[in-house]
Parts: structure tokens; sequence; C-alpha cells
């Protein structure tokens, strides 16, 4: 009734009223637009016309000519709760779960759209960033364009979401962070994922160091020079900031964090890494770098260890830092008793994308009709062993995570210091295609770093770091593979993970740094003769597989693939890293 009478912005207004008569002293009222502080005001601010004067704020020709919407409330830094209120009050296509958890969608986009990816070109990075696929120039007249229609947008919007907090649990090196959007779900969405500052730090967050204008219910305009489609997710260096138009998808403001962070960490003297990471009673850590898939997130959910972080971390003098204050794992098929500490972290506070619900609000893991990419992001919190603050000691080893799904790879395998680069800039794994095209072949798939959509410098800059790095802390380096062993997809089976947790607990322990090794023919990575809870005849591949001539045919065509993606990064690669290129072995005649 209320609904249609009044109209869905005056119910609010009325339930507002009314809780706050219930419940006197809490303050439920978001800030009128006139009342907002003014670092906040700023942040909505046009860039200004030279003799144009501001007033209030915002450029005078600009408010004549556009004005905000006079009634609009901003929502500054709202609890959880308050949010979990607005995504349902405001019809934001959302819901809450049987365990409290919110759930929502992000329509069009279910996923990144790294084709859209641009940065802008100026002066001060210009020189620095790795421009072509992954880096795409964007003018910075083209930048001020979006922008302004960005905020064109967001001025106008009856309700506003603002959330400042921090990219950095090393509180020297974080970076203050304001997110500026319209949907709850996306407030929400950074609320889990980034660290929300201490009553203290947030004194001191007058002035933002980076912030996000996400405007991605609005489109951007296909007529403005750098910009191809519809989409564009746009950062600029210089001015730190991040504009988002065409896409909904939350993970694109995480992903800009990171690719900022990708530039400001190595600018700094500080490895910033895809990765996740653990530690051990002993104060030192492990770190787990891998593609979608491999297992990063589930290995380091490990209720033996402390869990620093999942995915954003940073090596810097005093040891590791995690960027983030929350975690963001992949839902589908997700199982309690495959990965415990994540599904139980499903309740309130967290967030769950484009997942489908029963009746009785039972999520359904299973379900992958909106998108495979079904995703939940969390507070750091939720895990009953994380650490706080999330900061450890210097890594004793590094593991690199693929999922070899040609079978050929060894479960484990420990890298020499140039094995450890080239495969850290080869960033190796494989992907099954779609069976609706009648495909069942491995297709590989070769990321940079474990990060090549984020990354800003040239892949070997930050394989020369971490080599370093490794050198300095007489850390040992792993390659360990997810993937699958007995023949390739269709023919041998996906390693168990129960193999896998084996042999990290192993590299963990520091028993496996210490066994007898043999090399990979034509590879030579190192594989331990034995390793506590896996069976022996596993860990060198061509045992598990009976037909030993396609083993070997298959290992020569992967090292193919290797080479080939590799001449891209051979100039800039050193010599004894171009060395380590895995080579064709004779495929013996049986």
């Amino acid at each position: 009734y209320q609904r249609r009478v009044h109209g869905e912005s005056q119910v609010t207004d009325l339930w507002v009223e009314a809780m706050s008569a219930v419940f006197p002293g809490v303050n439920f009222k978001p800030t009128k637009r006139s009342e907002l502080p003014e670092n906040i005001q700023q942040s909505l601010v046009q860039v200004p016309v030279k003799g144009v004067k501001a007033k209030d704020g915002v450029p005078k020709d600009w408010v004549n000519a556009t004005g905000y919407n006079a009634k609009q409330k901003v929502w500054v830094n709202a609890p959880m709760a308050v949010l979990y209120e607005q995504a349902i009050l405001s019809r934001d296509s959302s819901f809450v779960t049987s365990t409290g958890a919110l759930v929502t969608v992000s329509f069009k986009k279910t996923g990144r759209s790294p084709a859209d990816k641009r940065v802008v070109e100026e002066p001060s990075s210009v020189n620095d960033v790795w421009w072509g696929p992954v880096n795409k120039k964007l003018p910075p007249a083209s930048f001020l364009q979006i922008r302004e229609r960005a905020l064109d947008y967001l001025n106008v919007q009856d309700d506003l979401y603002v959330v400042d907090a921090l990219a950095g649990w090393e509180e020297k090196h974080a970076i203050k962070c304001r997110i500026i959007c319209t949907r709850p779900y996306h407030a929400v969405f950074m609320l889990d994922m980034l660290i929300r500052p201490t009553a203290e730090q947030m004194k001191k967050f007058v002035t933002p160091d980076f912030t996000v204008y996400n405007a991605g219910v609005f489109p951007a305009s296909r007529h403005v020079p750098g910009i191809g489609s519809e989409c564009v997710v746009a950062l600029h260096l210089a001015r730190m900031e991040q504009v988002i138009l065409g896409t909904q998808y939350a993970g694109e403001m995480k992903k800009g964090i990171l690719t900022l962070w990708m530039y400001y960490g190595p600018k700094h003297g500080m490895l910033t890494m895809h990765a996740s990471c653990t530690e051990g009673n002993d104060g030192r850590s492990t770190v787990f770098f891998g593609l979608s898939g491999t297992g990063k997130t589930t290995l380091c959910a490990d209720p033996k260890r402390k869990m620093i972080g999942d995915d954003e971390h940073v090596w810097f003098n005093d040891g590791v830092f995690n960027v983030e204050g929350g975690c963001y794992a992949k839902a589908i098929n997700l199982r309690r008793e495959q990965e415990p500490e994540i599904y139980d972290s499903i309740k309130f506070g967290a967030i769950l994308e484009n997942v489908i619900l029963d009746s009785n609000h039972e999520v359904q893991y299973d379900d992958k009709s909106i998108t495979e990419n079904t995703r939940v992001a969390f507070p750091l919190e939720h895990i009953p062993n994380a650490k706080f603050p999330a900061i450890t000691g210097h890594p004793t080893n590094i593991v690199l995570l693929t999922c070899d799904a040609f079978g050929v790879l060894p479960p484990v395998s420990k890298l020499t210091s140039a094995q450890a680069m080239y495969q850290f800039v080869a960033g190796y794994t494989a992907k099954v295609a779609g069976t609706e095209m009648g495909i069942t072949e491995p297709v590989a798939t070769f990321s940079p770093c474990f990060g090549g959509p984020f990354l800003v410098l040239h892949p070997p800059a930050y394989a020369e770091m971490l080599a370093k790095k490794l050198e300095q802390h007489t850390a040992t380096a792993w390659l360990v593979n997810t993937g699958w062993s007995g023949g390739k997809y269709g023919v041998g089976a996906r390693m168990k993970l129960k193999f896998t947790r084996a042999i990290v607990d192993a590299i963990n322990e520091n028993v496996l740094v210490n066994i007898p090794t043999k090399p990979l023919p034509g590879w030579n990575l190192l594989i331990p003769d034995s390793c506590p809870g896996v069976p022996s005849e596993m860990l060198t591949p061509v045992n598990t597989w009976k037909d030993k001539k396609d083993y070997y045919t298959t290992l020569n065509n992967l090292a193919d693939m290797f080479n080939k993606n590799f001449e891209k990064y051979k100039a800039k690669a050193s010599p004894e890293v171009v060395a380590a290129s895995p080579q064709r072995v004779p495929v013996p005649k049986l």
C-alpha cells in the first residue's frame, strides 16, 4: 500500500522516521548532499574550467548547466547492516540467504572485461607502462570525458554510496581508497574486500590517495577516442583515479586496486604479488602464485596455518602484507567437505554474486544458469585462523601453482632461481574448452607473473624482483601441479586434493627440501623421489601413463607452447632465464 500511494523513495523516508523513533540515538539517516564534508564534495567535483570559480565544491558553470540532485542522499561509510537494508529496500536485485549472506546479480557482465581496460598515457608513467593488449592507451582528454560522464551520472542519482577504506595492512604503505558508487552491492563488496580503518585512522582519512568512480550501471560512449565499446575500466596513474562505465561486475574495482599496486609497489621497492599467503607457527610464510582454478584460495585456507590472505600481497623489507581485508572465492560446486573454511564464511557480512537460491533461500552452488563464475566475497575475520594484522615474515617457500590439463608435469618439482623466473614469467596453466563446442582437448593458458591482466610494468621486471627476494631471504621455489595425472584431460584424472595438501604440508614443514631429486627430461625440473602421503609412482608423471610414447609426444608439444609464448619476453630476459626454457626430448619407439 505504501509503495502504491507514496512511491518507493517516500517509503524509505517513512521507514527511517519510524525506525529512528523506535531506536532513539541510532542514526539510520544518510547525509544530505548539501551537508557533505568538504573532502567528499571535492571527490564529486568535475575538473574545473580555467577562469571558472567553484561554488560549494562544484564549478559554477557545471551547476547551472547540469546541476546535481539536491535531494540526493549520500550514504557515507554506512555499516554493513544498513547497506543490506538499502540493497533490499532499493530493489537492488538483492536477497538474503538462509545463512545471512547477501545475494545479488551483476547483470550483463558476470566477469571482468580485460579488453575494455585502459591506462591513461600521461608523462609521469608513460615510459614505465608495459603498453599493448594488457594496458591499452587512453588519451588524457578521453579520460576527462568519461570521468565527466561518470560524475554526471553519479550526481543525479537519488542515492550514492561512499566507502572510505585502506588497501594494505602495513600502515606506512597503505593506500587510502575512496569508492563512490550507486549500488549497495558495490559498497558491500568493497567494505568486504578493503581494510576498514580504525577510528584513529579515519581521523587521518581527510583526502583519499585513490578514488574509484563506479558508474557501471551507465554505459560509456563509443564516440570517445580510445573507447571501443559501451564498457570501459580506466586507470589514471597520475590522478590516482579509476573510472568504471558499462559493467556492474564488482571485481573490476578490486582488480583496479591490484593494478594500481602493481605499479605503486615496484616504484617503491616492493614486489606486488597476485598470490595467496599463509603463516606457520615459526612466523615464516609460504606464498602461493596461481591463476583461477589452480587452488590458490583453497590451499591458503589451511586449518593448520594462519591465513594472511587469498589473492593480493606485497613483499616489502620487513616481510609480506596483505593488500586486502577480505577474500574473494569461486562459489561454483562449493562443498563444505572440501572447503569448510570458505563454506562457513558465507554468513552475515558476505556477498554472493550471480548464484541461484531455492524457495528456502538456500544457495544452489551447482547451478550455473547465470554463469560458471559464481563468486563470494567475505571479510577476513570470517576465517577462524586468519591473522590480524595481516602481516607476516619473509617467505621460506614460494609455490607456483599450475593446473596442467595435459597431465605431463609432475605433481611437485623444485626450481632453481632461473627456472623460478622462467616459470613465473610464463604463468602457465591449462583449461578445457567448453564441451558444447565439441572440443575436449586441453587449451594452454599463459598469464605472465600469474597475473597478466593486472601487470603495469614489463613481466621480467617483476621476475627480477622475485629472484632478488628469493636469494636475499634464502627461500625455495616450487612448481606444484594441481591438474591431471595418468593422462591428459579425458584420459587421466584430476589430482586429488588430499595429495596436493600432503605436498604442500611437506613443503611447509621443510620435509621436501631435503629429499633427493631427479630431473624431468628436457625440462630439468627437480622431482622429489618421495613425499609423505603421496604414492611414489605419481611423482614421476610418465609412470602413471599407459602410453609412454604419447606422454613424451605431449610433453614435447607443451615445451613448444612454452617456447612460443616466451618469444615475446626473450629480449628483456637474462641468458640464465632463457636457458631455463624446456627442450624437446626424443620420443621412445615402443
